[in-house]
């Protein structure tokens, strides 16, 4: 195991890990896009961006297309490499707002949450689209992990913290278990070539009906080109 420093709430901090990572000339089989805050009061990244959009989801979409190549260079017909990104059932009830995406008009921390939690589905399902387009032997899948134990929770309010000291036991799934469906996506061999798909304990489960509107995924791959400074050439694509 080597350890390589990644910031994923600094684009500064993504493109060097990024530089450190090719000088190692490794193949890269998977990449687990799994960092996150959640419900944060109203602060930005060092970029500028709503730290819920900034880090839970541009932080993952820059990291994943600077990676890409190395991903499509180590995948093969037989053994694809694979992209798994780590969403939530927040998601479900998560909208959308391409003209303002930072939260900027009205800041909700439960909405800005689930925002970059349905981005993170769209993203999947277009990269997955884009994917196929290219022939790449690569797939990308997205994951609810369920309820976890987990830090995660240190910004909710304090009677929520109580109830969930008294009850994690019987309803939080624990670290362990919680991963175990991003490592499914990983490495079962009933997903190989297999992407474009939510998974939810361990199996294959519908997301939100929005998150399959193809205008809207390509809308918002479009804009977060140009929010992380990179070139859009999926926008040729079909």
């Amino acid at each position: 195991v080597e350890f390589l420093y990644c910031d994923l709430a600094s684009m500064k901090s993504i493109r060097q890990f990024v530089r450190q990572f090719r000088a190692k000339n490794c193949p890269l089989h998977v990449l687990v896009n799994n960092a996150g805050v959640m419900l944060v009061p109203e602060r930005k990244t060092e970029d500028g961006f709503e730290e819920h959009f900034g880090l839970n989801y541009l932080g993952h979409f820059l990291l994943t297309n600077l990676l890409l190549d190395a991903l499509k260079q180590s995948g093969t017909h037989s053994h694809n490499a694979r992209i798994v990104t780590v969403s939530s059932a927040t998601h479900y009830v998560g909208k959308l707002h391409l003209n303002d995406l930072q939260s900027r008009c009205s800041y909700s921390p439960h909405g800005a949450y689930a925002q970059s939690k349905l981005a993170l589905v769209l993203f999947t399902y277009r990269l997955q689209h884009l994917l196929t387009a290219n022939g790449s032997h690569v797939t990308a899948n997205v994951v609810d992990p369920g309820v976890v134990n987990t830090e995660l929770y240190q910004h909710v309010f304090w009677v929520v913290k109580v109830v969930k000291w008294m009850t994690a036991w019987l309803f939080f799934k624990t670290p362990e278990e919680g991963a175990s469906t991003t490592i499914y996506a990983a490495v079962s061999p009933e997903l190989e070539g297999v992407g474009g798909c939510y998974l939810y304990n361990e199996e294959r489960t519908k997301s939100a009906d929005l998150a399959y509107d193809e205008e809207l995924q390509r809308r918002l791959w479009t804009e977060s080109c140009k929010m992380v400074g990179i070139s859009d050439e999926a926008s040729r694509l079909p």
